[in-house]
C-alpha cells in the first residue's frame, strides 16, 4: 500500500512540475525564471522606490531590475520628504513588472524605500505561474529577502494561533491561520492539536478550495474542553493534505499560551443592598480622563485610561498595572504621532485579541482646515509596540478615516468595532481585517457600515462622550445619545447592505445598511447618559450631570430600573464593571479614576438597639463580624448562606464582641450572614465574597 501512495505522490509530483517549468518566460536563459512584480501604491505612490539585487548586496550594487521614483527617492531616499508626484508612480495603482530572469535556487534582495518613512507600497512575487510570495513595506524603507525555488505540492505553512490567549473555563475554540504555500489546490486536510503535550485531537475537514498561495483561517472541528484554570499551552498544525502528508514539516505548528481563568462576576445586585463608596484609585497625573477599559487578560488586573489632553498634541494613555491593590503602578505614554491617531480621544476598548481601538473626537486629524480626514485608530497594547517608534508615522496598527467627531467605539469581535459618529448622526460598523503593522498606511481592506438613527446628535462642544457597548450574548449594540436623554440599541443581527457611499480614502467597503432594527430603550430617568457597561442581564448607565450610575435589569423586552448608584460628583464618563465585578469609571471634572466599593454592612434592630457590622465587603481570605450592646445578646454566631440556601459555616463569637472567619474555601458568590443568639438574631445581607 505504502508503495501505491509514493507512486501516486511521483505521479502528481511530476506532472506539476512539467506545468510549473512551462511557465518561464521563453526570453529567460536555461537554469533561469520570470519574476513578475506586481506592485500597489497606497495614496502617496510617488514616495515608493524599489530594486533587486543579488542577496546580500546593499542597494545599488549589483542592480538588476527597479521601479518606482528612482529620481527623487532611490536607495538613500527614505525619510527624506523631497519627492513630489513629478516622478515615480501614481496613487492607488497596481503596476506590473515583468521580464525579470532571476536564476532558479538562487537567493535575492528587494529593497524598498519611502520617502515619507510611512511605508504603504506592497508586492507580489509571481514565479513559476503563482503569486508565491508577497511584502509590505514599512517605514523608510526595508529588505526583503527571498529565494527562487520551485514550491512543493503540498505545503500549509503555520501563521498563528488565533484563539483567544484568555478564556474562560467552557468549550474553546481552537483557530489558526495558515498559509498554502503548495501548488496544489486543497480540497481536503487533517488538523491536530494538543493541550500541554498531550494526546493529539485529529479531525478531518473536507468540501475545501483553497487556491495555491493564499492565506485561510480555520478551527478545529473539535473544541477543546478547557476546565482546569491556569496556563496551558496550545499547539495546533495541519498534518495532511487532500490525503497525503505535508511535504514541509518544519514551518507546520502555530501555539500560544492560552489562560483559563474567571470571567467577569455579576455583583451588581450587591450595590442594591449596601451603601456605595466612591473611592479614588488614581487621581496623580489623570487630566481630563474620557473611558477606559480593562486588558482582555483578566489576571493580570490591567486598566487603560485615554486622557483628552490637545488636539495637536494628541492624547495619551495611562496604563495601571495591579489596579486598585496596594503595589499598583502606572504609567503615562504619548504615541509619537498622537496629534493625528488619537487626536481628543473620546473612547477606548480592548478586543480580546489584545489590541486596542480609540476613537477620536476630532473633525479632522491633519488640523490643515481642509476636509474632515479622521476615524477610529487601532493600536497594540504589546509594550515593545505602543507608543515606541516605528518609522514616521507613529506605533498605530491601523486607522479609518471616515468619522470625524468619533463619541465612542465599543468592539465586536476581531479586530472589528463600533463607533458613535457625531458628524453624521449615525452609528458605524468598523473592520480593520488584517491590520497593516505598526506605522504602515494600508487601508484598503477595511469594511465600514453606516447605521442612520434618526434624531441622533451629539453634544455640540464634542465634549461629552456617546459610549456603547455590544451584547455578545444577544447582539444588541446600546448606544448612549447624551443629547437626547435616551440610550438606542441596533440588533446587529438585522440590516442588508445598501448603496455605497464615496470615501475619504480608499476601503474595500463602505457602505449604509438599510432594514436593520433599532430602538428607543431607554428615554426616562437619565441625565446626559455617556458611560455604558454590561455584565449578564444587568446594565449600567453613568449620567454625566448627576454623576449617578443607573442600574437596569435587561433581561426582558424593556429596561427594569433597579436602583441608582450615587457617586457624589457630576463629570463621570466612562464606566466598566471590572474584573472584580465592581464598578470602575472615571470622572473628568474631579480628574479621577474611581471605584465604586460595597461599604460595610451595618444593620441595626430596632427593637434592641443592636447594630451588626461585617468587613471588608467584597471579602478575600477572611470575614469580620461585630455587633453592639452585647448585654441584650446571649451566646452569638454567625451563620453564612449561599445563593441555593445551603449554610456553608457558623462560627460562635464566645464571649466577645467580634469575631475573624476564615473563607479561604468559599466560591466566589454573594452570600447572607445571619448574626444568631437565644433571644434574638439580626441579619445583615449580601456579603460578597471575591478572591
Amino acid at each position: 500500500m505504502n508503495k501505491i501512495v509514493y507512486s501516486l505522490i511521483a505521479c502528481c509530483c511530476l506532472s506539476w512540475v512539467m506545468a510549473l517549468n512551462n511557465t518561464a518566460n521563453a526570453q529567460c536563459s536555461s537554469g533561469e525564471t520570470e519574476l513578475v512584480l506586481l506592485v500597489t501604491t497606497d495614496n502617496w505612490g510617488y514616495e515608493c522606490y524599489w530594486q533587486i539585487t543579488p542577496q546580500g548586496n546593499a542597494c545599488g550594487s549589483g542592480m538588476i531590475a527597479q521601479g518606482g521614483n528612482n529620481g527623487q527617492v532611490g536607495c538613500n531616499g527614505g525619510g527624506g520628504q523631497v519627492a513630489t508626484t513629478a516622478q515615480g508612480y501614481a496613487d492607488n495603482t497596481t503596476i506590473t513588472a515583468n521580464g525579470i530572469c532571476l536564476t532558479v535556487g538562487s537567493s535575492y534582495t528587494l529593497h524598498y524605500v519611502d520617502d515619507y518613512a510611512d511605508g504603504g507600497a506592497s508586492f507580489v512575487f509571481n514565479l513559476f505561474g503563482f503569486n508565491v510570495l508577497s511584502y509590505t513595506g514599512t517605514g523608510a524603507g526595508g529588505a526583503f529577502n527571498f529565494t527562487v525555488a520551485e514550491p512543493l505540492a503540498y505545503d500549509v505553512e503555520g501563521v498563528q494561533l488565533l484563539s483567544y490567549s484568555y478564556v474562560q473555563p467552557d468549550a474553546v475554540d481552537i483557530r489558526g491561520q495558515f498559509f498554502n504555500n503548495g501548488g496544489a489546490t486543497i480540497s481536503s486536510l487533517q488538523m491536530r492539536y494538543t493541550i500541554d503535550g498531550g494526546t493529539a485531537v485529529t479531525a478531518s475537514v473536507s468540501g475545501l478550495n483553497i487556491l495555491p498561495f493564499s492565506s485561510f483561517e480555520m478551527s478545529h472541528p473539535t473544541a477543546w474542553n478547557a476546565t482546569s484554570n491556569g496556563n496551558h499551552t496550545v499547539v495546533l498544525w495541519i498534518s495532511q493534505i487532500n490525503g497525503y502528508s505535508d511535504m514541509n514539516t518544519p514551518n507546520d505548528q502555530v501555539s500560544r499560551t492560552v489562560i483559563v481563568g474567571p470571567g467577569i462576576p455579576n455583583l451588581l445586585d450587591s450595590y442594591l443592598g449596601f451603601t456605595p463608596m466612591p473611592t479614588a484609585i488614581l487621581s496623580s497625573g489623570v487630566t481630563d480622563p474620557r473611558d477606559l477599559d480593562f486588558h482582555p487578560i483578566l489576571t493580570s488586573n490591567e486598566l487603560w485610561v485615554v486622557l483628552k489632553s490637545t488636539e495637536n498634541d494628541g492624547g495619551k494613555t495611562v496604563k495601571i498595572s495591579n489596579a486598585g491593590e496596594s503595589n499598583q503602578t502606572a504609567l503615562t505614554q504619548t504615541d509619537g504621532n498622537a496629534w493625528h491617531f488619537m487626536s481628543l480621544p473620546t473612547g477606548i476598548a480592548f478586543s480580546r485579541n489584545e489590541n486596542f481601538a480609540t476613537s477620536p473626537g476630532v473633525y479632522d486629524a491633519n488640523h490643515d482646515g481642509g476636509a474632515p480626514f479622521t476615524g477610529p485608530a487601532l493600536w497594540s497594547s504589546d509594550p515593545a509596540i505602543y507608543a515606541q517608534p516605528s518609522g514616521g508615522n507613529g506605533s498605530h496598527l491601523d486607522m479609518l478615516h471616515e468619522s470625524p467627531y468619533s463619541m465612542g467605539i465599543a468592539w465586536e469581535t476581531g479586530n472589528k468595532f463600533w463607533v458613535t459618529c457625531g458628524a453624521h448622526n449615525e452609528i458605524m460598523s468598523y473592520d480593520f481585517k488584517e491590520d497593516h503593522g505598526p506605522g504602515n498606511d494600508f487601508h484598503g481592506d477595511g469594511e465600514i457600515y453606516k447605521y442612520p438613527i434618526p434624531g441622533y446628535n451629539e453634544d455640540p462642544q464634542h465634549e461629552v462622550p456617546d459610549h456603547l457597548v455590544l451584547d455578545q450574548q444577544t447582539g444588541w449594540l446600546y448606544a448612549c445619545n447624551s443629547q437626547q436623554n435616551r440610550v438606542i440599541r441596533i440588533n446587529t443581527n438585522t440590516g442588508t447592505p445598501g448603496a455605497s457611499s464615496t470615501p475619504y480614502e480608499e476601503v474595500a467597503i463602505y457602505k449604509t445598511m438599510d432594514n436593520f432594527v433599532w430602538e428607543e430603550y431607554i428615554t426616562t430617568g437619565l441625565d446626559e447618559p455617556t458611560g455604558i457597561d454590561i455584565v449578564g442581564n444587568h446594565m449600567i448607565v453613568s449620567n454625566y450631570n448627576t454623576g449617578d450610575i443607573n442600574l437596569y435589569d435587561i433581561s426582558g423586552s424593556s429596561a427594569l430600573l433597579l436602583g441608582v448608584i450615587p457617586t457624589g460628583s457630576n463629570g463621570i464618563m466612562g464606566v466598566k464593571v471590572g474584573p472584580d465585578g465592581l464598578i470602575w469609571y472615571v470622572n473628568s471634572v474631579t480628574d479621577q479614576v474611581m471605584r465604586v466599593e460595597l461599604g460595610p454592612v451595618s444593620v441595626t434592630e430596632n427593637e434592641n438597639n443592636v447594630s451588626v457590622n461585617a468587613w471588608p465587603n467584597p471579602a478575600g481570605d477572611v470575614l469580620n463580624f461585630s455587633y453592639s450592646n452585647s448585654g441584650l445578646m446571649h451566646n452569638a454566631y454567625v451563620t453564612l448562606i449561599d445563593m441555593s440556601g445551603r449554610i456553608v459555616m457558623q462560627e460562635s463569637f464566645g464571649n466577645k464582641h467580634s469575631i475573624q472567619v476564615n473563607i479561604a474555601s468559599l466560591p466566589n458568590q454573594v452570600y447572607t450572614a445571619l448574626i444568631h443568639s437565644d433571644n434574638q438574631q439580626s441579619i445583615a445581607k449580601k456579603i460578597v465574597v471575591q478572591h
